[in-house]
């Protein structure tokens, strides 16, 4: 008798290196139930903000019998909420954050570290119900954060809405390699943490708070607290004003042993409604609670900001002990009861710390600055709005992203500040003469093909960061990436800054100026033109002035010298072709490709059209596939699908490939895996024989248009928040 499987099969089951392309097809308009012409932005400006806060605020103190609040105030467990939802962040990627609001979606809210978020998110839900679509569920996660602080006492510089919620779990970011949570060997190499990760244990946001490994070692655990923090892109500062004014506030829970703890929320019993946790101590609530399996209150005024946290750290000497979960954590010696029971105005509790907390006391560095904030309150208190501020905002992007009446004036460099244009834009007479200006220029298509997109190809989604406005390209760090040809580029922008003085003083009466950052990707977009009239077509590149020029004081360095990449699929570019023993190109292409918003289309007709115009790396012609570099023809696919071509490996890491003929053994072509998986791979191979058939050179030439379109545009957040429409239609491709 046959026996019915314990679940269908998918083919990552029989075949689970075979490259993914789901992250392109991931959160499509068709996924989102408001639909494709639901515009987030507008509904939020509609919404009256000042009405939000006062439900929050309301809300804070309506303890419900089904999940009590600790002190009587919900706002510790709001912060909690809105912290683990912006604190997955993490400079290498973009990843995490808690723009998208995906705490809410599996992986994230079953994590260890997110025990009984759940409820908090449920406790919101008459809010985010009474305003429906004006009010996102990650703009009100963290908005919930904020005000729960204001609540309580913190002084807040401001907020800025416009997260717009995701509809499906992320499955583009690689959390770790590790199937097991709360273990972290695996993200390590040589006692180093792997990039891009940044929690040094699966499931946990930053560190263990035992200690590392749950070794209870204050000073070893500082260690990993600062890499940790330092990959969220945190300063030493920032850090120790993080945890102090955070712990400032509320408690952790760990009333009884783990073994009464049931499965998250995704593991649960349909009957369980999406929550997760059950736990089978006590009443399993309140009192009993349980989340981290530490049982402590930081401060003996735990819904009221301020010092009194550091003041206990520093004023106690601490001995181990262990929670009633048997987690290590510390208690004041010989010190008095002061710190108040969450359930029982009766009781009191001599003060406790966890070992992390103790890493304050104990690292020198967080010690003199947790000294100096203790001395000074004050200090203290700005320094932790900026770091709040910084925190839950990091992923927003530029400042013309941010919605609301409480985006603070001031700009920060992490935000990738813009100086204000102050000269009159050029028109579409100027554009068309520019062109032929820099086509006459001496340079090369490849060469103006290849500048355009290396300045363009840095943008990445996931927090909004790089793109062709500004111009970096020319300033540090991004000038000297071996990628951007540093032995080239400044000869290219030697070219564009000429036609940019020749150009502002015949215009000077006028007023008229073009900048670096639109003549870089004008020069891209005419050379593009003339690569398809080569080819026989007659195409106009859409392109829309307004990019500024960034000055080198604008750049984070820090923050984009981690963003060199190790390799560049699209330019077929690799430092290092050993790295393919543990990470593919193909991987890291189409990783990229995701942070770009592409779909599978966009990113085949890309690399099929960049192989075509010879904007390869070091122009070397691997992946040309044809006799006429330069030109806008489909050969790309043509010769990639010929089957009289025998591939070959060229090397010991399967990463460089020859191609010869079948018949008399003469060496044809130069490639990459990066060029033989559109012909490898199913799904790719597909798309690249609808532009490889005899019918699609045409619709190979538009579509490659409107992609080139959209990745040139994809960071024009100043239209984006003036002309939506024109903007959308830009990044959607339509031409």
């Amino acid at each position: 008798m046959n026996t019915i499987p314990k679940r269908k099969r998918w083919i990552t089951d029989w075949w689970p290196d075979r490259l993914n392309l789901k992250v392109l097809r991931q959160n499509c308009s068709h996924a989102n139930p408001y639909g494709s012409d639901y515009d987030y932005a507008s509904e939020f400006e509609s919404l009256d903000l000042a009405e939000v806060k006062k439900d929050l605020k309301e809300l804070m103190t309506k303890s419900q019998d089904w999940w009590p609040a600790d002190f009587g105030h919900y706002g510790p467990l709001f912060i909690r909420l809105a912290w683990h939802s912006a604190g997955s962040y993490r400079v290498f990627d973009g990843r995490g954050g808690a723009r998208t609001g995906d705490i809410r979606l599996p992986p994230r809210i079953n994590w260890p570290d997110n025990i009984s978020l759940d409820k908090a998110i449920r406790l919101l839900w008459p809010i985010k119900q009474k305003y429906g679509r004006k009010l996102s569920w990650a703009d009100l996660i963290v908005l919930a954060g904020n005000v729960a602080f204001e609540s309580m006492g913190a002084k807040i510089i401001g907020f800025g809405g416009g997260r717009e919620d995701i509809w499906e779990p992320d499955e583009a970011t690689d959390w770790g390699p590790e199937l097991k949570m709360l273990t972290g060997k695996e993200r390590f190499k040589e006692g180093e943490l792997a990039k891009p990760f940044a929690a040094t244990e699966m499931g946990l946001i930053y560190v263990n708070p035992e200690g590392p490994e749950g070794k209870p070692d204050p000073v070893e655990s500082a260690k990993q607290i600062r890499v940790a923090f330092s990959r969220m892109g945190m300063n030493d500062e920032e850090t120790v004003a993080l945890i102090a004014g955070g712990h400032a506030f509320g408690k952790c829970h760990g009333a009884g042993p783990s073994t009464h703890l049931g499965p998250d929320p995704s593991s649960s019993d349909v009957s369980a409604q999406g929550l997760g946790w059950k736990y089978g101590y006590g009443t399993g609530k309140g009192p009993h609670t349980f989340t981290s399996g530490f049982e402590l209150a930081w401060s003996p005024t735990p819904t009221r900001f301020g010092i009194e946290y550091l003041k206990l750290i520093f004023t106690y000497e601490w001995e181990l002990t262990k929670s009633p979960a048997g987690k290590y954590q510390w208690v004041a010696k010989d010190a008095p009861a002061i710190i108040p029971d969450a359930h029982d105005p009766t009781k009191e509790h001599p003060p406790m710390m966890l070992t992390t907390d103790l890493a304050l006391r104990f690292d020198p560095i967080y010690s003199k600055i947790a000294r100096r904030f203790m001395e000074k309150p004050a200090e203290f208190e700005a320094a932790f709005a900026r770091a709040w501020f910084k925190l839950i905002h990091r992923d927003m992007g530029p400042k013309e992203c941010y919605l609301g009446p409480e985006v603070p004036k001031e700009s920060f460099i992490w935000q990738d500040p813009l100086p204000e244009r102050d000269y009159a834009l050029i028109d579409e007479n100027d554009i068309e003469a520019l062109k032929k200006v820099i086509l006459n220029s001496g340079l090369s298509i490849p060469q103006l093909v290849y500048t355009a997109w290396s300045s363009a190809v840095t943008y990445r989604d996931s927090d909004r960061k790089g793109g062709a406005n500004g111009a970096r390209i020319r300033l540090d760090p991004q000038r000297k990436w071996e990628v951007n040809h540093p032995e080239d580029l400044p000869k290219i922008l030697s070219v564009y800054e000429k036609i940019k003085n020749d150009f502002d003083a015949k215009h000077e009466k006028d007023g008229k100026k073009v900048s670096l950052a639109d003549l870089v990707v004008l020069g891209g977009c005419a050379a593009v033109e003339e690569a398809a009239r080569r080819a026989g077509f007659d195409v106009k590149v859409p392109f829309v002035p307004g990019r500024v020029d960034a000055l080198q004081e604008h750049v984070d360095i820090q923050s984009y010298s981690v963003m060199e990449p190790e390799a560049c699929g699209f330019r077929n570019y690799i430092k290092d072709p050993s790295m393919n023993l543990n990470v593919k190109a193909e991987e890291i292409l189409v990783d990229k490709a995701q942070l770009l918003k592409l779909t599978v289309p966009e990113l085949t007709v890309l690399v099929g059209g960049l192989r075509a115009l010879g904007a390869v790396y070091k122009y070397d012609g691997l992946g040309v596939f044809t006799s006429t570099p330069g030109v806008l023809t489909n050969d790309f696919f043509v010769n990639l699908l010929d089957m009289s071509t025998e591939w070959r490996s060229a090397d010991d890491f399967k990463y460089y490939y020859e191609g010869y003929d079948r018949k008399t053994g003469a060496l044809k072509w130069k490639a990459t895996r990066v060029d033989l998986i559109f012909g490898h791979h199913e799904e790719l191979r597909a798309v690249c024989e609808v532009y490889g058939a005899s019918d699609g050179k045409e619709k190979f030439v538009k579509d490659f248009v409107s992609s080139w379109t959209k990745v040139m545009h994809i960071d024009r957040f100043d239209l984006w928040r003036k002309e939506r429409k024109l903007y959308r239609n830009l990044i959607a491709g339509i031409t």
